[in-house]
């Protein structure tokens, strides 16, 4: 009966092991052609998050190093946003609590809006929304080249453009990130059901 016993027990275990999900690891030929930047479209193999440079709403310097061996979501929004980056904030603040004692996890909001969103703005905003600077980036920089990270790596915009004085972004995705500055997931960050998909998803990548 024991011998029996522990044949079941090591079957449904490895049974166990096959179900277990994975997130899979999404490349530009995986994504809508319209979120991705012409040069990147229909590449099927080895994306990962490029290099960046920002400023947080403490008028530090935050580049990816900030972010090495740590798994992230990113977003981009703006101070003066009146409909969806409120609830975005909100679910942002959401999972900085869910994780606020997991040095494994952080967060990364770039401002698509960058000439408006000063650090003194940033920091106001930053207060208001209870951001732990630790925990949660609340950035600025470079107009072109957070949009460049937008169509290029995070694929988070549904339109072309130049980054110029005339060009505008604005997409609700939260983007999961992990260690190695992969894109593991993509989620409508103003939507109950996808913020309770997205900590599932972190919970199951820390495991990996």
């Amino acid at each position: 009966m024991i011998l029996v016993f522990i044949i079941i027990l090591v079957s449904i275990n490895r049974f166990g092991a096959r179900e277990q999900k994975t997130l899979p690891v999404y490349q530009p030929k995986d994504f809508n052609p319209a979120l991705v930047d012409p040069i990147k479209q229909g590449q099927g193999a080895n994306h990962t998050i490029t290099s960046f440079s920002l400023i947080n709403q403490e008028g530090k310097v935050v580049t990816e190093q900030d972010y090495r061996n740590k798994i992230y979501v990113a977003d981009f929004f703006f101070t003066r946003c009146p409909s969806i980056c409120p609830i975005m904030a909100n679910n942002m603040n959401k999972l900085q609590n869910e994780f606020l004692d997991d040095p494994e996890i952080k967060l990364l909001s770039l401002s698509v809006t960058p000439d408006l969103d000063s650090v003194p703005v940033l920091r106001q905003y930053a207060d208001k929304n209870g951001v732990i600077p630790s925990k949660w980036n609340i950035t600025t920089g470079d107009k072109k080249h957070i949009y460049d990270l937008a169509r290029r790596s995070f694929f988070a915009a549904v339109d072309e453009g130049d980054g110029g004085l005339q060009d505008f972004i604005h997409t609700p995705n939260f983007v999961l990130v992990d260690k190695l500055k992969q894109i593991r997931g993509i989620y409508n960050g103003t939507l109950d059901d996808e913020l309770n998909r997205l900590i599932g998803d972190i919970y199951l990548l820390k495991k990996e």
